[in-house]
């Protein structure tokens, strides 16, 4: 090689590192305009997101009362009416049974509360009870000035119920059109897209309908199994509440990783502050047996393999969606993230693609 040649090879290589960091950059760039658009447009975005998750669990019945007959617009009213009747007789089992229980849970709370103290002083922690009393004044504290700091923003927690209000009728009325014209409305989206990629364009709504499918049938069986189990071992163990907790349990599933963890230790709490330390042990013993067979035998067999998504990929988009849009954020993170590496990977070319 010459000496201009060598002298050339340097500037060759900096300048492929450039045009490779801009188009990163760009990319980046591109990215952040999306997710900033889409947080302006989360009153419509997250809608949109919760009809579709909602229409995939409605859809077959509704499909099943069209094969039968019925116009397209009765199907769809009349399942999201049946759906309705569900939720409703759901609640109604749930909180007459946890006012009923709560005058028995007031009683023996304080008992719980005393054994509880004994244990963290008498037991093998050693505390004190002047550091316990005063991480209780803590707690206390920290909750009024929580409470003040809510009463000072009243209008924004005005705002904000007006948002959720807004975009919890807006998904309701999102369901009915997506039961009732679902298919012509997808129709008239690939439409508008040029002929040449509608191909792609199909694809990719095809396999996001199927993931959603497959992903909430498949956390629904998961939160069942935990509800049921978790239910049984806190009847067994005798604590109170089972039917609201187990309730919890099975909502809590549908939150990825933290969904779990929460229900569980609010049902130790409980069994804590009813009925001793070694039930509450032996809750958090349950719960951890629970999640450990979901985790590693019934959630990768039932859901993970049509999400196709690492764990660590998961907590991610958790995160992301939790710091982006809250609790909503968090619930519809996954399935979010499942549909666009869905939709990735129905943009790369077909000898890239890997089989499932």
């Amino acid at each position: 090689m010459s000496a201009p040649e060598q002298r050339a090879a340097p500037d060759r290589g900096l300048g492929a590192a450039a045009t490779v960091s801009l188009r990163i950059l760009l990319v980046a760039a591109a990215a952040a305009l999306v997710v900033y658009v889409l947080v302006l447009l989360r009153l419509v975005v997250l809608p949109v997101i919760l009809a579709l998750l909602v229409a995939t669990v409605l859809a077959p019945p509704a499909g099943w009362l069209r094969r039968r007959g019925a116009p397209a617009a009765l199907a769809a009213l009349a399942v999201m009416l049946g759906a309705l009747v569900a939720f409703a007789g759901v609640f109604a089992l749930v909180i007459p049974t946890a006012i009923a229980e709560l005058d028995d849970v007031g009683a023996t709370a304080r008992e719980g509360l005393d054994e509880a103290v004994r244990w963290l002083t008498r037991g093998p922690l050693g505390l004190s009870e002047a550091q316990i009393d005063r991480a209780i004044d803590q707690g206390l504290d920290r909750l009024r000035g929580s409470g003040e700091g809510l009463a000072g923003s009243a209008a924004r927690g005005a705002l904000l119920l007006a948002e959720l209000v807004t975009g919890v009728l807006l998904a309701v009325v999102l369901v009915f059109f997506f039961l009732k014209d679902g298919r012509g409305i997808w129709e008239w989206v690939v439409n508008r897209i040029p002929a040449r990629r509608r191909p792609i364009a199909h694809d990719i709504g095809t396999r996001a309908w199927d993931v959603l499918t497959a992903y909430v049938r498949g956390v629904a069986i998961v939160a069942l199994f935990d509800a049921v189990v978790i239910g049984l071992a806190l009847w067994i163990i005798g604590v109170p509440l089972v039917i609201p907790l187990a309730v919890l349990t099975f909502l809590g599933a549908f939150v990825p990783l933290a969904g779990a963890v929460v229900a569980g230790a609010l049902a130790a709490l409980v069994a804590l502050v009813t009925v001793g330390v070694v039930p509450a042990l032996l809750v958090v013993a349950a719960v951890t047996i629970v999640q450990q067979v979901e985790g590693d035998v019934l959630y990768p067999l039932v859901v993970g393999r049509s999400l196709e998504l690492h764990p660590v990929a998961i907590l991610l988009s958790l995160t992301a969606g939790a710091v982006l849009a809250g609790i909503v954020g968090a619930l519809l993170a996954v399935p979010t993230a499942a549909v666009a590496w869905t939709a990735y990977g129905c943009l790369r070319p077909p000898a890239e693609r890997r089989t499932t």
